[in-house]
């Protein structure tokens, strides 16, 4: 598996696409082992999509994408300024609680920043606010939306690690909300600092109760997905698949902004997301294949339990080895390969797997606010003209924001694990 990791990284340094990197690279495993059959390579791809639960990877991306179709996200916009405009730093904070809201439409942090640079950030940087501060505060509060459900990369991890997606949806959305507040802190102690203005007077409690009515539909998402699968209704997939028919009944007679132009456009978009992601995780049983094989994850037990067979210190151990992959490789890629790996390690040492998840996700899509990779970073980065120097010299606030809220959900899992133990 050396000369398969060797490959990998050489294969992602000289540009090639991750999917053909993960499958060309776990290809050369098979050649070592001349007593493989080769037919696997063409088995293992498909043997890898065919998994019931992991349907609802491609239903949430659908159900999110027809979800802002519907014309959720400009409602979601006048909800968060008219909850927080009138906070010192008001555009900031309005740019903190609608990646919030919006973690429970979209599930992806990449498409959330993408999203609020268009949207939120131009507006910004017009009203003051420094270009590296309006990127990095785009870029960092989408990690908020990939906690929330439906995240795509919750859905994953509790899929290749066979983790109940129910319990892991229910601990998401504290770590989401205990986001929020810290990065609303971080806002707060910056803009006074520079001065920052409030975007708005503060909202009547009438104008706070009509904005929250025009968005009860897209607020009420989450909660039915975490009582469909409490009361069984549901599988994750199936709640995937209630999700997208909801979307859809929400645009077209709730919103009445879904038309049959936009459904036909939001699908041909929603391909080729699928398409992308799903390519990925079919390519990945090829290269994963050579894990267990090889034992991989026993050897790097042993060497971690060498170093101390402490569960915090084993668990810092795994989130630096964590940020390290996430700066360098795609979030799902990461989870995909290295969950089999990780999470027997630490429920060995006495973690429980659904908390031990939430990091896990959380560190690897912090990967994409870091450069010299991260996707949200250069997305935000692009659409904003701002330089990857300019945004790396602001990024520090957040990025000890983070570090800091991580350590508080290491110490204290019982935070993380109330709500799934009182739903579950």
């Amino acid at each position: 598996m050396l000369l398969v990791g060797i490959l990998f990284l050489f294969f992602l340094a000289i540009g090639m696409p991750i999917a053909y990197a993960i499958g060309i690279s776990g290809v050369a495993f098979f050649l070592q082992h001349p007593e493989l059959p080769l037919t696997m390579i063409a088995q293992l791809p498909i043997s890898q999509t065919q998994n019931f639960t992991l349907l609802a990877v491609p239903l949430f991306i659908l159900a999110g994408n027809l979800m802002n179709a519907s014309g959720i996200t400009n409602r979601l916009v006048k909800l968060a300024s008219v909850l927080t405009g009138h906070m010192r730093g008001g555009l900031a904070q309005v740019n903190v609680v609608l990646s919030t809201l919006m973690g429970g439409v979209s599930g992806s942090a990449i498409a959330d920043a993408s999203m609020e640079a268009r949207i939120l950030a131009p507006s910004m940087i017009k009203q003051g606010y420094s270009r590296g501060f309006s990127a990095n505060c785009t870029a960092w509060t989408a990690l908020i939306t990939a906690t929330i459900p439906p995240g795509v990369g919750i859905i994953l991890y509790g899929t290749t690690g066979e983790v109940s997606i129910g319990r892991l949806f229910a601990a998401g959305i504290f770590t989401g909300i205990f986001l929020m507040a810290v990065y609303m802190f971080t806002v707060w102690i910056i803009a006074t600092r520079r001065g920052y203005k409030p975007e708005r007077t503060k909202a009547s409690f009438r104008e706070r109760m009509a904005a929250i009515k025009e968005n009860i539909w897209a607020l009420l998402f989450p909660v039915l997905l975490l009582v469909g699968l409490r009361s069984g209704i549901f599988t994750p997939s199936e709640v995937g698949s209630f999700a997208c028919v909801y979307a859809v009944l929400v645009g077209v007679f709730a919103y009445k902004e879904l038309t049959f132009k936009n459904l036909v456009q939001t699908l041909a978009s929603s391909v080729l997301d699928v398409g992308a992601i799903m390519f990925i995780i079919a390519l990945s049983g090829i290269f994963g294949y050579g894990i267990p094989f090889e034992r991989i994850p026993d050897l790097l037990s042993g060497v971690i339990l060498g170093l101390s067979t402490n569960k915090i210190i084993v668990m810092f151990i795994i989130i630096f080895i964590l940020v390290i992959l996430g700066m360098f490789i795609d979030g799902s890629v990461v989870i995909l390969l290295f969950t089999p790996i990780f999470l027997p390690l630490a429920v060995k040492v006495g973690w429980d797997p659904v908390h031990f998840g939430i990091l896990f996700c959380t560190v690897i899509t912090m990967g994409n606010m870091t450069p010299p990779v991260g996707l949200a970073m250069n997305a935000v980065c692009t659409v904003l003209d701002v330089p990857i120097s300019e945004y790396a010299k602001e990024m520090w606030p957040w990025l000890l924001a983070t570090l800091l809220a991580v350590g508080v959900l290491v110490f204290f899992p019982g935070l993380v694990l109330a709500l799934p133990r009182l739903l579950f």
